[in-house]
């Protein structure tokens, strides 16, 4: 388990004991779309990840990016940060917008 999964389990965690105690509404809503934002994030520098260790392309565009060697936390950090730069909407538009977009394609050069 990295630390992506142990956070995301971490959060689920809490949302689960929300649930039980029947917290407060918009706390475990706001969570939960936290929750699925961070878990698409996951699954998707994961899958860059593992296309970069076939690809020196992909590994070369980290590189000049700034984000230095291919490591799992080099990936999730860029990816992370172009999510957070996708134009802004509703969550659901923007988990949508994480899972379309082209990580790959923005590493080239």
């Amino acid at each position: 388990m990295d630390d992506y999964q142990k956070e995301i389990a971490d959060l689920e965690t809490q949302v689960e004991r929300l649930v039980e105690a029947e917290g407060d509404a918009r706390t475990i809503a706001e969570l939960t779309m936290q929750l699925e934002i961070l878990k698409t994030i996951h699954a998707r520098a994961l899958d860059l990840y593992s296309r970069g260790l076939k690809d020196e392309g992909l590994r070369y565009g980290l590189r000049i990016q700034g984000y230095g060697d291919w490591t799992i936390d080099n990936v999730y950090a860029f990816v992370y940060e172009r999510s957070v730069e996708l134009e802004p909407r509703a969550h659901s538009a923007f988990v949508g917008g994480i899972q379309a977009a082209d990580f790959a394609l923005m590493l080239n050069p």
